[in-house]
């Protein structure tokens, strides 16, 4: 969802309106949050509290930690301070899964090997309930499963751009849910290069669906590991991509959105 300001900055235009958002959301079957305490910062937990708590029986919010430094023991305890401030703010004892966001340098080092101890770390002491992978290389993700369990992997994933195909494949393979960040296309507006693509926006008009529900069931039908977090601000935009679920895209539409590639 799209709670907070442009870029997950500042607060929403229209605070009770995102209020009554999250709770259609939990009304018409939404179980899977995903949120942080620097979106905002601080903006999108109060939300989700104020409009959810106590919260419904099934509802899984997960959050995300990342830290910028040159490593040692001062960023590994502002890692552990962000799991706190995620607790704090939600009013949760513990967190089903928290996502470790990494730069996307893809490397496996001590910093890394670091950052992953004290995620396991939170989790042995009840913190959190599982440990994720955000903005991951496959090389980190094979590593870090070497290591301990992970529960999920959050990276940028689209029709336009599939560079993380083999993560995909890694995750389906270990049963670890895959969660497409952006997954109708970025930049927004008239660059995208996913709801403005012809395959799209002709497989959406043949099928008598939107552009949006097109993207949506395309990542579905992947695998049965994906689980979709798009943004949305709007009933109508989350009536909409609540319905991708339930459409089909024939062999035609498959096929041509095959070809769908970033310019």
């Amino acid at each position: 969802m799209q709670l907070a300001g442009p870029f997950a900055a500042g607060s929403p235009p229209d605070r009770p309106s995102a209020i009554r958002l999250l709770r259609a959301a939990v009304a018409a079957g939404v179980d899977h949050f995903d949120t942080a305490q620097y979106y905002g910062p601080g903006v999108v937990n109060d939300l989700i509290r104020e409009a959810l708590y106590p919260y419904p029986d099934g509802l899984v919010i997960v959050s995300k930690v990342a830290v910028r430094g040159d490593g040692g023991a001062a960023e590994l305890r502002r890692l552990r301070g962000g799991i706190e401030d995620n607790l704090r703010s939600l009013r949760v004892g513990q967190l089903p899964a928290v996502n470790l966001r990494l730069p996307g340098d893809g490397r496996v080092d001590a910093r890394f090997d670091d950052q992953l101890a004290a995620m396991v770390a939170a989790r042995d002491e009840g913190l959190i309930a599982g440990v994720g992978l955000s903005n991951v290389s496959l090389e980190q993700l094979q590593h870090a499963v070497a290591e301990t369990d992970i529960v999920c992997v959050q990276n940028l994933f689209h029709l336009a751009d599939r560079r993380g195909d083999p993560l995909l494949k890694e995750c389906l393979s270990r049963r670890i849910a895959f969660v497409p960040f952006c997954p109708l296309g970025w930049p927004r507006g008239r660059d995208n290069p996913v709801l403005t693509s012809p395959a799209v926006t002709d497989a959406a008009a043949r099928l008598a669906i939107t552009p949006a529900q097109v993207a949506l069931q395309w990542l579905l039908q992947l695998a049965p590991n994906v689980l979709l977090i798009p943004g949305t601000g709007s009933l109508a935009h989350l009536r909409e991509n609540l319905a991708a679920e339930s459409v089909t895209l024939d062999d035609m539409a498959l096929r041509e959105l095959d070809g769908v590639a970033a310019p």
